[in-house]
């Protein structure tokens, strides 16, 4: 599998750029979770990246790369959304 160095913004991992698996079109995953273990044996705390674009070319808008941002809010993204689907 390929991977892209892809840097990260907010939160426990910012400043980083860590190698992230790229799937068949060549884009990093949209969501990225980072779960790190509770020190008391709790259940983990899960830190929930999005991918943005970093840059986009001057002629024509096209993206130059992807970077992770941190979510705050922490909700990891539930897969494919279907037309079919009812909103939840």
């Amino acid at each position: 599998m390929r991977s892209e160095e892809t840097p990260f913004v907010g939160g426990p991992l910012d400043g980083r750029v860590l190698p992230v698996l790229v799937g068949l079109t060549g884009q990093p995953p949209k969501t990225y979770e980072v779960p790190v273990e509770d020190e008391h044996g709790g259940p983990p705390t899960v830190y929930v990246y999005r991918r943005v674009p970093a840059a986009a070319s001057k002629r024509l808008g096209l993206v130059r790369g992807w970077r992770y941002e941190y979510d705050p809010e922490g909700k990891p993204g539930g897969g494919p959304k279907w037309p079919w689907s009812k909103p939840s």
